[in-house]
């Protein structure tokens, strides 16, 4: 399998192109890295190709906050500038004036 580069950043905000949920990236596999029964758990005429990125989202939706773990294909840029949430989001992330979300540096590598 080629890996390829991925298209989205950790610190950028991004919306599901199906469910609706969006979150913050804190993490990023190039190619899909989670265990075969989450994958055999995806009805197989939507589940994604393993031989991209996928992320680790501090996700929410109306009602929940929780951690995701998305293809991306299924992600787009999260253009609606409303603040999240989530309360670890501000653990992990100091926004900038910008509002961009950056690592906080004690967390950073």
């Amino acid at each position: 399998m080629k890996q390829r580069v991925a298209k989205f950043n950790i610190g950028e905000v991004v919306r599901h192109k199906v469910f609706p949920f969006r979150g913050v990236i804190f993490d990023v596999d190039p190619e899909f890295a989670n265990t075969e029964e989450w994958w055999n758990a995806i009805p197989a005429e939507v589940r994604p190709s393993k031989d991209q990125p996928f992320y680790h989202l501090l996700a929410e939706n109306d009602e929940n906050e929780y951690v995701a773990y998305v293809s991306e294909q299924n992600l787009m840029k999260d253009e609606s500038g409303v603040p999240l949430r989530n309360e670890q989001v501000y653990q992990i992330f100091d926004q900038a004036p910008t509002g961009k979300l950056k690592p906080k540096m004690s967390l950073a590598n």
